[in-house]
């Protein structure tokens, strides 16, 4: 069963990539599973060489590593990784949902507030596609009235990678409605204009989603440690 759709030949390299990325970030595609590029180009309707340039383009992303003998895979973030992620995301959240409150207009902290109901909405009818998306467009909406391009830059790439861990975590029950709760926190300090308080917010919100990402990965790596035993 084909987990891509067909793509056609308008704007072809950036689509390749495109579903690419979202499908390994969706979880689709898991961390270290090979990518077939034969198989890809079925699925995707394209040649192989269209499929190579977009895999460069994530890897260069860190999205895919590139394997002597085997091929190209799904990239794993390792449990130090993740730590340094999420210690680097916390800062520019909070310095970028600081900024966002001096900057925002009424229309932009609505779009916000927009955003974060449709993320319930997809949270509660378990759609963890629609969640992505939602929070993708709560963040671009954020990081792009921030009033610093440069970490807008640098924590779309973050979220990349971290987007690897969300797929497997994100939906995690007991976590779920914590971060929903915290994100209309988040929203209120925005129409608030609290900028202090959007800043902190933004900084526990990170942080708690770190300890589900990071209980995670300790999981998987005893495991797969214990499999090697």
């Amino acid at each position: 069963m084909a987990k891509l759709g067909v793509i056609h030949p308008d704007t072809l390299r950036q689509r390749v990539e495109g579903a690419l990325r979202n499908a390994i970030t969706t979880g689709v595609y898991r961390p270290g599973e090979r990518l077939v590029e034969r198989e890809l180009c079925e699925e995707l309707g394209v040649s192989r060489a269209s499929v190579r340039e977009a895999l460069r383009k994530l890897e260069a992303e860190k999205l895919v590593n590139i394997v002597p003998h085997r091929g190209p895979v799904v990239a794993t973030i390792s449990l130090e990784d993740a730590r340094q992620l999420y210690e680097l995301r916390s800062l520019l959240e909070g310095f970028a949902a600081n900024g966002f409150v001096g900057r925002a207009s009424d229309e932009q902290i609505a779009d916000c507030e927009a955003a974060a109901a449709d993320l319930r909405r997809a949270a509660e009818g378990q759609d963890q596609n629609g969640v992505l998306q939602a929070k993708a467009r709560l963040y671009d909406t954020i990081l792009g009235n921030c009033g610093n391009t440069h970490v807008w830059e640098i924590l779309r790439g973050l979220h990349s990678r971290i987007n690897l861990l969300r797929a497997t975590s994100l939906m995690d029950e007991e976590r779920l409605p914590k971060s929903l709760a915290e994100i209309d926190s988040l929203i209120q300090s925005f129409k608030d204009r609290d900028a202090k308080k959007a800043e902190e917010i933004s900084r526990l919100h990170v942080r708690n989603a770190s300890k589900v990402a990071f209980g995670y990965l300790a999981a998987q790596e005893a495991e797969a440690g214990a499999a090697k035993a």
